[in-house]
């Protein structure tokens, strides 16, 4: 159910070329006027410039430029139910966690949770993912898929295609996607994707899909061991984005490509995904089972799985490996 709070901000914002009265949102959001007004103080905080005038109402002036919020988050939101319910926090451990543990609680499909920081954010294989620091967008969505388990990597893919549009659609650079879950600019990183799950044999009773993705940060923000193999928009790009504007068109693109994937299969997902597939066709190392050997990248399956070819020719499906890039 939608909050009072959202509700609040969908009216104020169809209505922002005029006042709305205190005594017509008290009606229409089925409170009391002293609760429209501590409602407003609230998004006060929060960055809004609101004109409150006696006998005429409230009228949003000014919107906040960057700050991030649940507030500020849904101004601007217009997704049917990805972020209806949405979680920001000032500063986090790890999303993921949270993600899990709210899940657990039974938290609605499409829930998102976002940190302005994570001072222990993950990445696959329990790599740490560097966040301690409010210049990404480090997020989380609780997803409730009618699917197999054996379909779950079909979700991290499609996450990645999202990314890359986003980066090269709105942004304006060229990217590419690394399998499993990376999202490249110029060879580098820019933003990963982790897809951790509970399950039953025959079904998905969650999954969570964590985002990091690198946003502002100049080059003397990231570590030593990452500066060769990490990047941001604003370094590829050479200026800074707002980042309230990049989440909304991140929820918003991964709710039509998430619905259209419900509906029709992976199939345009997957067309989509080798498009921006890194190094596909080149030949390069892998481990599989503690063996390293060459291969050429051909594609993807159905399934989200690598096909790769073997230097003598033959062809094999790979649901697990290293690659070494």
């Amino acid at each position: 159910m939608e909050s009072t709070r959202n509700q609040l901000i969908k009216l104020l914002e169809q209505n922002q070329d005029k006042y709305m009265s205190g005594q017509e949102l008290s009606k229409q959001l089925n409170i009391s006027r002293t609760a429209v007004w501590k409602h407003m103080n609230e998004l006060k905080k929060d960055g809004y410039v609101i004109d409150a005038i006696s006998n005429k109402g409230y009228q949003i002036k000014q919107l906040p430029q960057q700050k991030l919020s649940s507030n500020t988050l849904h101004w601007g939101l217009h997704t049917t139910w990805l972020g209806q319910e949405l979680m920001h926090k000032d500063s986090i451990s790890s999303t993921q966690t949270l993600g899990h543990q709210l899940a657990v609680k039974g938290a609605e499909h499409g829930t998102v949770i976002i940190a302005d920081q994570q001072t222990g954010g993950k990445g696959r294989m329990d790599r740490r993912w560097e966040s301690d620091n409010t210049k990404g967008i480090w997020m989380s969505i609780i997803l409730k898929p009618k699917l197999l388990p054996h379909h779950a990597p079909q979700i991290t893919l499609l996450a990645a295609t999202v990314l890359a549009d986003l980066i090269q659609e709105d942004i304006g650079i060229t990217t590419a996607i690394k399998w499993p879950n990376d999202v490249l600019v110029n060879d580098k990183k820019v933003a990963g994707i982790l897809t951790e799950m509970q399950a039953e044999q025959d079904q998905i009773k969650y999954m969570v899909l964590g985002i990091g993705f690198n946003v502002n940060q100049t080059s003397d923000m990231l570590p030593d061991h990452l500066q060769d193999i990490a990047t941001s928009i604003k370094m590829e790009s050479n200026q800074s984005w707002n980042q309230r504007e990049l989440v909304q068109q991140l929820l918003h693109r991964f709710e039509d490509r998430y619905d259209q994937f419900i509906k029709t299969g992976f199939s345009t997902i997957k067309t989509s995904w080798e498009s921006y597939g890194y190094k596909l066709g080149e030949t390069v190392t892998i481990s599989t089972f503690n063996q390293q050997r060459d291969v050429k990248l051909i594609g993807i399956e159905k399934d989200g799985a690598l096909r790769v070819e073997t230097l003598n020719g033959e062809r094999e499906i790979l649901y697990s490996a290293e690659i070494h890039w």
